[in-house]
């Protein structure tokens, strides 16, 4: 996505970082760019508004439910495969990918 206009941070990576920034998990120097580019261009800062509404709605829907610990095992060593760079279960290696496109 890009509103057509120049901006020093590019529509593209303020839209490929959004989730880290509505969860505070940026620092203050990119958090600052990000709000910049949003004082500067509406089409982003109003996909960050329609993501920021749809977090809150879950976290009011779904706040207090807990995940089962077998599910949390699951996805916290799925985490840690795709962090060490192994294969994850389900996944096709880069090159079966290629080939699958062709």
């Amino acid at each position: 996505m890009s509103c057509g206009n120049h901006h020093d941070t590019e529509c593209s990576e303020v839209l490929d970082h959004l989730y880290e920034y509505l969860d505070n998990e940026m620092g203050e120097g990119d958090c600052a760019k990000l709000r910049e580019h949003f004082d500067e261009c509406s089409p982003c800062l109003e996909k960050y508004g329609l993501e920021q509404a749809i977090k809150a709605l879950v976290k009011r829907s779904c706040g207090c439910d807990t995940a089962p610990s077998d599910l949390r095992g699951k996805v916290l060593a799925r985490i840690d495969r795709i962090r060490a760079g192994l294969p994850v279960e389900g996944e096709l290696p880069v090159a079966a990918e290629a080939t699958a496109k062709d």
